[in-house]
């Protein structure tokens, strides 16, 4: 398995080793013990799969307090996933990266706690797998404006097919900074 660190230290981009022949491929999407010396050693509590078609965007979401980390991948199709360092006092407040995740570049993501997350669907459809270190809870949910002007993320879909709810999210700037993560919580 490939491991590499994004440009934010913490977002760690995993390529696990695919096995394939003239049947189809095979490949292990988690082991504790793989991921554990990769750096990854919070808990696992909850997966989750969402299906969308092209051009939806999902998010910016995070939760807080109850902060979840998330380790993403793709099952079908190819989605653009973005994380966004929202932690109070962090040296990369404010700052993203990107990665294409598809089914045949078999790449997940790991978004550690303190982070927004958000995709949008390049394919005709995706299929995407969320493995969370935390259990989703309604009352901690916050969120970015996918389009904020301060963190400019350069999506790659010209006209999004964007939720109301997610649309209606503030500017990271307008967030009371009581509801946003702090960088010291997470070191």
């Amino acid at each position: 398995m490939k491991v590499t660190k994004s440009k934010l230290t913490e977002v760690v981009i995993f390529e696990p080793d695919a096995y394939g022949d003239a049947r189809g491929w095979f490949l292990e999407t988690w082991s504790k013990q793989r991921y554990e010396q990769a750096g990854i050693k919070l808990p696992f509590v909850q997966d989750n799969v969402s299906f969308s078609s092209k051009n939806v965007l999902r998010g910016l979401h995070y939760q807080f307090p109850h902060s979840q980390g998330k380790l993403v991948s793709v099952l079908s199709g190819e989605v653009f996933d973005v994380a966004v360092d929202i932690r109070i006092g962090s040296p990369t407040f404010g700052q993203w990266v990107g990665e294409i995740l598809s089914v045949s570049n078999h790449k997940q993501m790991f978004i550690p706690p303190g982070f927004a997350h958000g995709f949008c669907v390049l394919s005709d459809t995706a299929h995407f797998s969320y493995k969370c270190t935390d259990y989703y809870s309604p009352a901690d949910e916050g969120g970015i404006i996918f389009n904020d002007a301060d963190i400019k993320i350069n999506w790659p879909v010209p006209s999004p097919v964007v939720s109301k709810k997610d649309s209606a999210f503030p500017c990271l700037k307008d967030v009371p900074k009581e509801k946003l993560p702090r960088f010291e919580d997470f070191k």
